[in-house]
């Protein structure tokens, strides 16, 4: 978790004795349109650091490993910045360059999620919303139009953002039609719809569909047309036959086969926490992860500092599933894509998200199971038990991770008792949401940044959180910091789907 004061050095999560360099300060970090520069004194926040690279596994010139900033290039000779070190830097700048194109396209293409949902201001509920926009490179002509089912864009971006699933998992289509999201009425579903549908949310095909109750005065009826999007093939109706809607799951989510638990900082059963994964580079844990579908995993964006730039390569990860002890690894699970939030800030550690796309799918087993990513407009309300894990160190400041799988419970605290003065002081963001006990004690700490938070409903668990920043480990009035998932739905569903154009 990021937690340090901002004056010293983060720990590491490897043995000291690897260390040939300085590590770097939590504040080396360039991202897209963020100007490096040390993070405010109220909002200190974790960069993990890595071991140097042996020699580069895609760029052959990369000889030597990248040095910390601080340092500079070379230690005693400035004339190496004409020769090898210019060579270095222009070749690691122009890698970055390329992957940034290959990711992301051409152009920027916006969409608003025209989020509809009311939200409370007294903050005592923690509010689970989508209201996030989405960023897609893309290229699209001045008239493109969302959701009427055409692509009009070249990666049919226009596209991306017409479905989602709220309480009960209600599906809900946008269309170019009406232009809210509204109820699928069931009359006319079938297998094939709902296969289609859940495609367009970034997974291979559906889970399970039934038939809900609808209050809604409209809805949106099934026509006989065939077509490749769920918002070309209905139409809207003034109401559905015997108020009757779909509910749709894509994948089998938040079911866990061991239910037996301790409250506080206790070594995790096998089973209990299927979702938890674990993040190696180069060998070594560096952060955890969330498996959300077969081949789909999210974390935290700072574990890839974009000051050490071969860490956004895909070759060098290692994901692991089904683990509870490190020091019984199965087979490791390869990278195929990292994407980070455009929009993610290092100094405030903002919108704190990544999701890698691993090469194969994994086959979901009593150890192995995705947990569920939250509903459009589902509440947990402050003061909710939910439970973190992780293989983080169980002591602040300690650079050894645990080598078993850990968990704890935390209650979910409310934006404005987190930001109050003697806590966060305005340091947390909508996108942030606060979890832990105020008078300490219990918390997640180094080690377990891109790991779940984890909260309960009618028996299957929800994704509410990453684990993301916070100031020490269980001390009082500093609660654990995490992204708030629900904020980022749209984003979700739609890289999950530009990756597997």
């Amino acid at each position: 978790m990021a937690r340090l004061n901002p004056d010293d050095l983060p720990p590491p999560y490897y043995s000291v004795a690897v260390h040939t360099q300085p590590p770097l300060k939590s504040y080396e970090e360039v991202v897209y349109g963020v100007a490096p520069g040390p993070p405010p004194a109220n909002q200190p926040h974790y960069i993990p650091q890595y071991a140097p690279p042996v020699a580069a596994p895609q760029v052959t010139q990369l000889s030597s490993p990248p040095r910390s900033r601080k340092r500079g290039c070379c230690k005693n000779n400035a004339q190496c910045y004409g020769g090898s070190c210019a060579a270095f830097i222009l070749i690691a700048l122009l890698a970055v360059a390329i992957w940034i194109g290959v990711q992301y396209g051409t152009r920027v293409f916006t969409q608003d999620s025209n989020n509809n949902n009311n939200i409370d201001d007294d903050q005592q509920d923690v509010n689970i919303d989508d209201n996030q926009s989405v960023l897609i490179r893309d290229t699209c002509p001045d008239n493109a139009t969302n959701c009427d089912g055409i692509n009009d864009c070249e990666l049919g971006s226009d596209e991306m953002n017409c479905v989602r699933l709220a309480v009960s998992n209600r599906l809900e289509v946008r269309t170019a039609q009406d232009g809210r999201f509204l109820p699928v009425c069931f009359n006319g579903w079938d297998q094939n719809i709902a296969d289609r549908t859940c495609t367009q949310l970034g997974f291979q095909k559906s889970y399970s569909y039934t038939n809900i109750t609808n209050q809604d005065s409209i809805g949106l009826t099934v026509t006989n047309s065939v077509s490749e999007s769920i918002q070309s093939q209905v139409e809207v109706s003034s109401s559905c036959p015997d108020q009757s809607a779909v509910s749709l799951q894509c994948v089998d989510c938040g079911r866990q086969q061991s239910t037996s638990r301790i409250v506080g900082g206790t070594v995790a059963d096998r089973g209990q926490w299927p979702w938890q994964l674990t993040l190696h580079f180069r060998g070594s844990h560096v952060c955890g992860g969330v498996l959300i579908a077969p081949d789909f995993v999210l974390t935290a964006a700072h574990c890839f500092p974009r000051s050490n730039p071969v860490s956004l390569w895909p070759q060098l990860w290692k994901v692991y599933a089904g683990v509870t002890s490190l020091d019984n690894l199965p087979p490791a699970l390869e990278v195929e894509k990292i994407i980070l939030n455009e929009n993610y800030n290092n100094l405030t550690n903002d919108q704190d998200i990544a999701l890698l796309k691993l090469a194969t799918e994994v086959d979901f087993n009593d150890d192995i199971h995705p947990a569920c990513l939250p509903l459009t407009a589902q509440r947990f309300r402050s003061g909710t038990a939910c439970w973190t894990s992780g293989f983080g160190t169980t002591v602040a400041g300690s650079g050894v991770v645990s080598n078993e799988l850990m968990e704890v419970t935390v209650d979910l605290i409310s934006m404005a008792e987190c930001n109050n003065p003697l806590v966060y002081g305005g340091a947390v963001t909508n996108n942030m949401i606060c979890a832990g006990h105020l008078e300490g004690g219990r918390d997640s700490c180094q080690g377990d940044s891109g790991g779940p938070l984890v909260c309960q409903n009618d028996d299957m668990w929800y994704l509410v959180g990453i684990t993301s920043w916070g100031a020490g480990c269980a001390e009082q009035n500093k609660p654990g910091v995490y992204t708030r998932v629900s904020r980022f739905l749209p984003w979700i569903y739609t890289n999950m789907q530009y990756l597997r154009l």
